[in-house]
């Protein structure tokens, strides 16, 4: 069944952008993930094609798309593998801090390159200390004439490696009262001085993702890369944490689709006892309660797209679907291995990567834990 919020020009974006995909992403993935890395001559044609950004304004490059462009992407590129999250991440993650809370000479500096993909982004929350706890961060940023001097750590930075321009979430205030109210956001480029990047980390899935440590040792950033007032970063952060869910849940709920559909052509092409894998009730029944969640699970993740694309703030229905619909793809995944038999464990079955991939997106974006903790708030209990 066909969302609402799809229209005739979205299903001809979707079949171009698929056909972009079969010829520059699906036969050079694998070697992608030996090689741990997304090359930038992707990002590069992602730009020239119109596929980065999107939704942002012509005047700076963009076509001023509505956000279900940005869903057929991130749908699109899910179906290809789990390691070009990066590209969503700064499509409809870090690029709208930029074009939401910036001056317009940033705007003007920085939002054509990211459409274009000569500039790639990150955002840098995670600290070795402090994931979810976002007030607890001690990176710092004191304010000294026209910069800032950055000292601190971060981790698990997606696009890390090859990131050109990184939000960084730091403390300008730290004796603030209560903490959240004194951190700050400063747009770090890639030559600063005193910022280095650390390894690239080794993670269970996600191969050709990059994701880095980040180290700032008395980094000078200029005081006009500033993104928005002093003080208000936090807030920054929680206004568009709602999309930023919302994109992981899309990609679970991708992936999800594609597991079944892997396994449901597995089991019907393996024998065993003299008939199909799929003609025994039990696989059958299996499929079923799969197929069942993943129908919820679709219906959901469109109305709460729906009524984000409306402008309504959605927070708690954001949470739930991200929460339900990751914990509901790792058990697909874990059914879907299972009924690939031993081949499932094999590297060279897709099965295994997907495996591999999808735990992750229950922990990032806020782990699952937090969902519930925001859906609880508004339980009145």
């Amino acid at each position: 069944m066909t969302a609402r919020y799809l229209r005739e020009e979205h299903h001809i974006f979707r079949d171009a952008f698929r056909k972009f995909l079969e010829k520059e992403a699906y036969p050079h993935y694998t070697e992608w993930e030996k090689r741990g890395i997304i090359p930038r001559s992707f990002w590069a044609k992602m730009g020239e094609n119109g596929f980065l950004c999107p939704w942002v304004d012509e005047k700076y490059g963009g076509l001023n798309a509505d956000f279900a462009y940005s869903v057929v992407i991130n749908e699109e590129l899910e179906k290809v593998g789990s390691s070009l999250i990066g590209i969503g991440l700064h499509n409809d993650i870090v690029t709208p801090y930029i074009a939401s809370y910036g001056t317009e000479e940033q705007k003007q500096k920085w939002l054509p390159k990211c459409v274009s993909g000569e500039i790639i982004t990150a955002i840098a929350m995670t600290e070795p200390g402090a994931g979810s706890d976002l007030a607890n961060i001690s990176t710092t940023a004191v304010k000294d004439g026209d910069y800032y001097i950055v000292n601190g750590q971060k981790t698990f930075i997606t696009n890390g490696i090859h990131a050109d321009l990184i939000v960084v979430a730091c403390k300008t205030d730290p004796q603030a009262k209560p903490p959240h109210r004194g951190i700050s956001l400063l747009v770090v480029e890639r030559d600063t001085p005193g910022f280095t990047r650390g390894r690239k980390l080794e993670k269970v899935g996600l191969h050709a993702q990059d994701t880095a440590e980040l180290f700032f040792q008395d980094a000078k950033v200029p005081a006009y890369n500033l993104l928005g007032e002093e003080g208000k970063g936090f807030y920054y952060l929680m206004e568009k944490l709602q999309q930023e869910r919302l994109v992981v849940a899309i990609a679970a709920q991708t992936a999800a689709e594609v597991m079944f559909s892997l396994t449901k052509q597995y089991v019907k092409q393996r024998s065993a006892f003299g008939k199909r894998v799929s003609e025994f009730q039990t696989v059958q029944f299996r499929l079923a309660e799969m197929a069942t969640e993943i129908a919820l699970g679709r219906t959901f993740v469109d109305r709460v797209i729906e009524e984000h694309m409306a402008g309504k703030q959605i927070v708690t229905e954001v949470s739930m679907a991200k929460w339900w619909i990751t914990e509901m793809a790792k058990r697909v995944a874990a059914e879907a291995m299972q009924l690939h038999g031993g081949y499932g464990y094999m590297e060279e079955y897709e099965i295994a990567r997907r495996y591999r991939d999808i735990p992750v997106s229950a922990i990032y974006a806020g782990t699952n834990e937090m969902m519930k903790t925001i859906i609880a708030r508004q339980l009145d209990l």
